[in-house]
């Protein structure tokens, strides 16, 4: 009884599909039916057929435009940020992010570094990065370090100076910030910190 009733639902979808074939043939229309039916038909199809196409075709140059419109946008309050310290004298962090990657465990963090003034001379420092985890219900602070084991970041600009980098937390951790401090060379004085928690 069970396979019976398989058959017959098959049989129905089959007709179905074979009706669907029939009546959306352009030759079979022809024969059958008025030759300007036919032609209304077809030409119905195909600017459905084209409305489809440009509306993807639309939906993803939006997705562009609204993406590049973003970028512009930060360039923008980036350009205005600048403009307004170039009265100010001194060091300033413009931009300091930490993004969790797709890879497990791994962070990537962003840092922007602006010195206002007309004419300023050179900053020459080093930044010091450290991390703040929970690993097994217990908060540990580890510093960031270089490929030499350094936990100095030597730095050396006039107007602005971006920094992105990565690192891997250990097995079992959740990261809750990092933290960075800025010292001039040659001193121990931060002169500037700032403090950036975790965003998908």
């Amino acid at each position: 009884m069970y396979e019976m009733g398989r058959l017959s639902a098959n049989l129905h979808e089959n007709v179905i599909e074979e009706k669907l074939a029939y009546l959306f043939d352009p030759g079979t229309c022809r024969h059958t039916k008025k030759q300007k039916l036919c032609t209304q038909i077809g030409d119905l199809i195909q600017q459905l057929q084209i409305s489809n196409a440009a509306n993807q075709d639309l939906a993803e140059e939006m997705k562009f435009l609204a993406n590049e419109n973003d970028q512009l946008k930060e360039k923008l309050e980036f350009f205005q940020y600048l403009i307004a310290s170039n009265t100010k004298s001194g060091i300033s962090i413009y931009q300091f992010s930490l993004k969790e990657t797709q890879m497990p465990g791994e962070y990537r963090y962003a840092l922007t570094l602006i010195q206002g003034g007309e004419r300023p001379n050179d900053f020459k420092g080093n930044l010091r990065f450290t991390v703040k985890l929970t690993q097994n219900n217990q908060s540990k602070v580890i510093p960031l370090t270089k490929k030499n084991l350094q936990q100095d970041f030597p730095i050396t600009f006039k107007f602005f100076h971006r920094l992105e980098d990565s690192f891997k937390a250990p097995p079992n951790s959740i990261v809750e910030y990092i933290h960075v401090e800025i010292y001039r060379k040659g001193s121990k004085k931060v002169i500037l910190s700032e403090t950036a928690q975790p965003t998908l």
